[in-house]
């Protein structure tokens, strides 16, 4: 019943906006950057875990030409101690994870935040974003579009949810530089086990990167999955590079 998913996380979003409130967790996310040829991407969620009240920190590091995570990545830290916090956590994953930072220098490519579509954001489309690909103007290139369908598919665990079944998804590009499209990114086949029991999807936000002869698109995509005390999120990324 994606009507009741939907409605079910606008509460949750104006719960977390009016005050203190029994919801959810939703991490955070930050992007780390680019390797300068743009074919490794990295990025951070950190929060406070539901229910324990640990925090944690993980970062990941995608090769965008194949779409998959470089040997060693994830780094995920859980500090098992509720007088730390999330900076400690943060500081601890940076430090695991800093062989990643050296090697691919992303400081100095950080990349474009093109479009961001926070949970917050009240109204907006869950499944459509549309969003140039560059920060200059005159813009250079036409407009973007993505589509993300959810679909329900078998899991490798065990699970229970609002709809009776888990949730995988599709995404694709609908327009590229301007011109209709039918570009899939991502087609679940099946739920990996290391996703849980997702009940929903939406699309979070894209970060470019320029560089000669093609342009590499990371789609934030949010995995919703039942939490200790209402509905959590935790965040994964699609890559394309476009030549």
């Amino acid at each position: 019943m994606p009507i009741v998913r939907h409605l079910f996380r606008a509460l949750c979003a104006s719960l977390l906006l009016s005050g203190p409130a029994l919801a959810g967790e939703v991490s955070e996310l930050r992007p780390i950057g680019f390797s300068a040829d743009g074919k490794v991407f990295a990025f951070e969620e950190f929060g406070v875990q539901d229910g324990s009240g640990f925090p944690f920190a993980n970062r990941f590091y995608i090769d965008t030409t194949s779409d998959t995570f470089l040997p060693g990545s994830p780094v995920e830290v859980i500090l098992k101690d509720e007088q730390k916090h999330v900076g400690d956590a943060r500081a601890a994953a940076k430090a695991q994870a800093a062989a990643f930072d050296t090697a691919y220098a992303f400081d100095a490519n950080p990349g474009v935040i093109a479009a961001f579509n926070p949970l917050t954001e009240l109204g907006a489309d869950a499944g459509r974003l549309s969003y140039a690909s560059v920060t200059l103007g005159p813009q250079p290139f036409g407009t973007y579009e993505l589509a993300l369908e959810e679909k329900q598919l078998p899991t490798q665990r065990p699970c229970r949810s609002m709809n009776g079944s888990a949730a995988g998804f599709h995404l694709a590009f609908t327009r590229v530089n301007g011109k209709p499209a039918g570009i899939t990114l991502h087609d679940d086949t099946v739920i990996p086990e290391s996703r849980g029991c997702p009940l929903g999807y939406r699309i979070g936000g894209v970060v470019t990167h320029m560089s000669p002869g093609a342009i590499t698109h990371a789609v934030l995509v949010l995995v919703f999955s039942p939490g200790f005390e209402g509905e959590s999120a935790r965040w994964t990324a699609v890559t394309r590079r476009l030549e």
